[in-house]
């Protein structure tokens, strides 16, 4: 399945289980069933992930830019999530996710270079949140928002040689791994050329 959406220039493809993606008036919605996740745990002895999460992913093409996306999930279980999404090769690849953990909605990213980490940020109250990910030559950021204008700093990092960062794809990504299922709904989506000048100026 492939969707077209107004704010971004390339079209996203589903990748892994049937996310049941839907599009209409700016507002993007995906499903993960039970047990999914896309997560390959450090002290793990195979590089493969254990299961997989519904992905919605487009070409990003050469350059900086930064995709924003309001998210919420509808958070039950642990590690209920909705999430921006990052891939750049197989085993290299990143989430910037609004998760429930330790039962309560949760800022967290995971990088992942062959094993995944694991990292939470902030708590967010409303259970609601803008989400940013942003390119600025070879560094990656995560930063995260209550308005959408005033942005907190979350994670910064690189993945991938240049060759692979020009074919990156980004998007969106829904996960539940020990519930029954989650749902998410995206919207203020938005894909704008350049960077941050300065990830930690909140800008």
């Amino acid at each position: 399945m492939s969707l077209r959406l107004d704010a971004l220039s390339f079209a996203l493809d589903e990748v892994g289980p049937d996310g049941r993606w839907t599009h209409a008036d700016g507002v993007l919605t995906g499903r993960a069933g039970p047990g999914q996740d896309l997560f390959v745990p450090p002290s793990g002895d195979s590089l493969d992930p254990a299961s997989d999460a519904p992905r919605l992913l487009g070409a990003v093409g050469e350059g900086d830019f930064r995709l924003v996306a309001r998210v919420r999930p509808g958070l039950v279980s642990a590690g209920d999530a909705g999430a921006l999404y990052l891939h750049v090769a197989d085993r290299e690849w990143a989430k910037l996710c609004l998760e429930h953990s330790a039962d309560l909605p949760t800022v967290c990213t995971v990088v992942t270079q062959g094993h995944s980490d694991d990292a939470n940020a902030f708590v967010v109250e409303e259970g609601v949140c803008w989400l940013r990910l942003s390119r600025t030559g070879s560094a990656y950021a995560f930063h995260a928002s209550a308005d959408g204008e005033t942005w907190t700093f979350v994670r910064v990092f690189t993945l991938g040689t240049e060759e692979e960062r020009a074919a990156a794809r980004a998007g969106f990504l829904v996960q539940s791994p020990t519930g029954e299922g989650c749902g998410a709904v995206f919207d203020r989506i938005a894909f704008l050329a350049g960077g941050v000048e300065d990830p930690r100026d909140g800008r």
